[in-house]
């Protein structure tokens, strides 16, 4: 069948809340109002209060809540309104549900997932539009999904909630509307740790995730009309990190660029690039690529938010700069 990012993630949720009991979902405005993006919509109708919780303005709050139910036997998902917003339940996530099974020596688990639009949306300004998952990436005990299709939109969500371990499971806003073929299989699954190569090649490797791996898509099909072959790498799953697809991929090319819309600096495509710098190092026959956004505040200003993003132009440049 064919969805939009935004319904595969609602079907995805709906076959899992009719699967399995213990499913339920917790947030702002989720419930009535039917979610920010309406990923939720029809499903408060559909499931009733039980399993659809509207939640006060309080993110700590909901992901304390959230936790401790997963620590009983619950699967909750928790939506965030805007994954900036999950900054105010770092203490949460990060000290609390990645870390509860470790420093109770395996005896509690915390099946969890964390959800929500991350990255820019247009014009939602400098506190709406971080890119967090990089952020979560660094955290031991935590799992990191960012995929960039409704088909992986729908059986990673699912992984997600099946999962023993929280997830933090990241959704550019631009994707919601993008449009694509899902299994009919409601047992569907995609496995975490392992990238998609979404189009073969033989002289560069474009590296990307969430919507710039779309990105990496467009440019590939721009240079293979100028006779240039380039390898797509979809990362999906930032942690754990399938480091093998990509190693291979840069070992054949022996060039890569890899594109992130999150900052520059410090952002997860940096790690990507030392990765491929310590195992990579003798197949290279350039300095490997980097495009990420601006490191500044998002502007509201639609004109300046597009120069922040990186576009296609962008990695266009980078990938002639690396061919050179």
């Amino acid at each position: 069948m064919i969805l939009t990012y935004r319904d595969a993630l609602r079907k995805a949720m709906t076959d899992e809340i009719e699967r399995d009991e213990n499913v339920f979902l917790i947030g702002e405005d989720i419930g009535r109002y039917q979610g920010t993006f309406r990923v939720t919509q029809g499903l408060f109708e559909q499931f009733k209060q039980k399993r659809v919780l509207d939640t006060p303005i309080s993110e700590p709050g909901v992901v304390g809540i959230a936790t401790g139910a997963a620590m009983v036997g619950l699967r909750p998902i928790v939506e965030m309104m805007t994954m900036s917003f999950s900054i105010l339940a770092l203490d949460q996530i990060i000290n609390h549900a990645a870390k509860i099974h470790y420093m109770t020596g395996g005896q509690f688990t915390v099946p969890m997932v964390v959800r929500g639009p991350g990255g820019a949306a247009n014009q939602l300004s400098a506190q709406h539009s971080h890119s967090m998952e990089g952020w979560y990436a660094h955290v031991p005990g935590l799992k990191v999904v960012a995929p960039s299709t409704p088909r992986d939109a729908y059986g990673m969500l699912k992984t997600a909630v099946r999962d023993d371990n929280p997830v933090v499971f990241t959704e550019n806003p631009g994707l919601y509307a993008v449009k694509g073929e899902i299994p009919e299989d409601e047992d569907f699954t995609i496995p975490f740790g392992k990238c998609a190569i979404r189009a073969e090649g033989k002289d560069i490797t474009l590296i990307g995730y969430s919507r710039m791996a779309l990105v990496c898509m467009e440019v590939a099909e721009e240079l293979d009309k100028e006779g240039i072959s380039a390898e797509v790498i979809d990362v999906r799953s930032l942690l754990p990190l399938d480091s093998e697809t990509i190693f291979n991929s840069v070992n054949k090319t022996h060039r890569a660029v890899v594109l992130y819309e999150d900052w520059k600096s410090g952002g997860f495509g940096a790690e990507l690039v030392a990765r491929i710098q310590d195992s990579c190092f003798d197949h290279l026959d350039a300095p490997i690529g980097r495009v990420g956004g601006l490191n500044v505040p998002m502007p509201y200003a639609r004109n300046l938010e597009l120069l922040c993003i990186p576009s296609k132009d962008d990695l266009l440049a980078q990938v002639r700069k690396t061919l050179a």
